[in-house]
């Protein structure tokens, strides 16, 4: 880290805050902190080093707020079952591969949705990781579900005998949020469809309260309006999913500062995933896809005007769903459902950052950590444009990253 004052002028800003771009600005930047943000009439520190991005927008790095590490968006079974099979030596590599992904588009942060072993915790506390990865992770360990109900792939069933509270605080103390299962998936094949709850509203909020005491927020997977409500009720931190939640739980969740995670980037990929199938597909499935986003963009579009918090996640490691470049898909998603840019933008960068705990990131302004981007685009094309980053700067340094996106 550098203690000398860069200045960075920029074309464009988006600041994080979903105010807004401002046009012609120069950002100063010390030791890693973001020290002024100036128009050419202010005055000017002496000797400064500028760095021409004239040409570019600038914005805060992003923010996955829901990926599962361990597994690749590869829509190959045996590709996948080798994944679930494999070694932690293995999977350890995956990590590492799937952060890399996540850097090349921008993404500084990821908060992991649970694995079955626990691989994604174990892998942030390992420390033979050299050099460690610049990619902030905050990830539960083990979800925590229940007996013979879905939540397999993202950690284990309540022990027999044990409570949901009793289970959930046993093991993964190091984890950094508690994720449980309260409802099945959302249906591929029936438009609609809600499974029943998988906790009832005691047992989830003596695990929520638990938690909290430990000092960690609890995330739930929970689509359908039962599940969702009990969640919220219980006093949960946010409700990932929430496909078919309804109007009445959105309201809920504004009066409550619930966060939502609708990662609605899954149902895309399934109909494009039956698209590629062609023939070889039911093409109920196709249709039923596609009303699932149709109307998942509709709640998104409700839970904006209703002051719902929305954090952009793409729940990465699902089928077709890629780690890096699914996040702007699910930015351009917001776009399209009623978000400007700049509030997209917020959701995926200010608004996850305050949902993983990173308060110092997230935003563009003085006393933030210089974490930021830049690509050759106004701003109503970043999100087209997020697979061409001509400049990465994290903590006040720009980053030479190897590959392409």
């Amino acid at each position: 880290m550098t203690s000398m004052t860069i200045a960075y002028r920029v074309g464009w800003l988006i600041d994080g805050t979903g105010n807004p771009a401002v046009e012609n600005r120069i950002v100063t930047i010390s030791a890693g902190r973001i020290q002024q943000i100036l128009t050419p009439n202010d005055p000017q520190p002496p000797k400064l080093t500028i760095v021409d991005l004239s040409d570019c927008t600038v914005f805060p790095a992003l923010i996955d707020s829901h990926v599962h590490l361990v597994m690749s968006g590869t829509t190959e079974p045996s590709i996948r079952q080798e994944q679930l099979m494999s070694t932690y030596a293995d999977r350890r590599k995956t990590i590492a591969e799937h952060l890399r992904q996540h850097l090349l588009f921008g993404v500084l942060a990821v908060r992991d949705g649970g694995d079955h072993n626990g691989d994604t915790l174990r892998y942030k506390m390992d420390t033979a990781n050299n050099p460690p990865t610049m990619v902030t992770i905050a990830s539960p360990g083990r979800a925590r579900h229940a007996p013979g109900r879905y939540g397999k792939l993202i950690g284990i069933p309540v022990e027999a005998g044990m409570t949901l509270e009793q289970s959930a605080m046993e093991t993964d103390a190091q984890r950094d949020h508690l994720k449980l299962v309260n409802s099945g998936l959302n249906s591929l094949t029936q438009f609609g469809v809600e499974s029943s709850p998988q906790f009832d509203k005691n047992e989830l909020a003596a695990a929520i309260i638990a938690a909290r005491r430990r000092g960690q927020p609890t995330m739930v997977h929970a689509n359908g309006y039962l599940p969702v409500k009990l969640a919220v009720e219980a006093g949960c931190d946010s409700i990932e999913h929430g496909f078919f939640m309804g109007r009445e739980n959105m309201s809920r969740m504004a009066d409550h500062g619930v966060v939502w995670v609708p990662t609605a980037v899954t149902m895309k990929a399934y109909g494009d995933y039956l698209k590629a199938q062609g023939h070889r597909s039911d093409p109920s499935f196709a249709e039923v896809s596609r009303k699932n986003l149709e109307h998942q963009l509709e709640q998104i579009d409700t839970a904006r005007q209703l002051g719902v918090i929305l954090a952009v996640g793409t729940d990465a490691g699902s089928p077709g769903v890629h780690h890096g470049r699914s996040l702007k898909e699910e930015i351009q998603l917001f776009v399209s459902a009623g978000f400007s840019v700049e509030g997209a933008i917020r959701c995926a960068s200010r608004n996850g950052a305050l949902l993983m705990g990173l308060p110092e990131k997230g935003e563009i302004a003085p006393g933030m950590r210089a974490d930021f981007l830049a690509v050759k685009a106004s701003p109503e094309h970043v999100p087209e444009a997020l697979h061409q980053i001509a400049h990465q700067v994290i903590e006040g340094q720009k980053i030479d990253l190897d590959g392409a996106a």
